[in-house]
């Protein structure tokens, strides 16, 4: 069994920083990518940033030049975000996709993390 776990939302005025953190665990083999999505209410979600085992990333307009996605090992995924504005207020999603011990592929989800950029 494969688990995501997200740390690091919160409340934050605008201008100020956050880091989002991601950790797998369970039966895993490899992790390939890992990103971070968000989601508004009553919206579908959409990629914020995300980075490939080999360490591309790739970045939403919205997050290009304020917010950077890292590895911090084989296994976790940090989010940094700087200048935050009052619409990066969303919940926020780690998304992983992993093969297993049984060699299957699949997309992982974590639960999320509440991000609140006040005004």
């Amino acid at each position: 069994q494969v688990q995501l776990v997200e740390s690091g939302g919160g409340l934050v005025q605008a201008g100020g920083s956050l880091t989002l953190s991601c950790v797998a665990s369970g039966s895993i083999y490899r992790i390939n990518t890992m990103a971070w999505y968000r989601q508004y209410p009553g919206k579908q979600r959409e990629l914020v940033a995300a980075i490939t085992y080999y360490g591309s990333t790739d970045y939403a307009d919205s997050a290009k030049g304020r917010f950077t996605i890292s590895r911090a090992d084989a296994q976790a995924v940090n989010l940094r975000m700087n200048a935050l504005k009052p619409e990066d207020t969303a919940d926020y999603y780690c998304n992983a996709v992993i093969e297993d011990l049984t060699r299957t592929t699949r997309d992982y989800w974590g639960r999320g993390t509440q991000v609140t950029v006040s005004s």
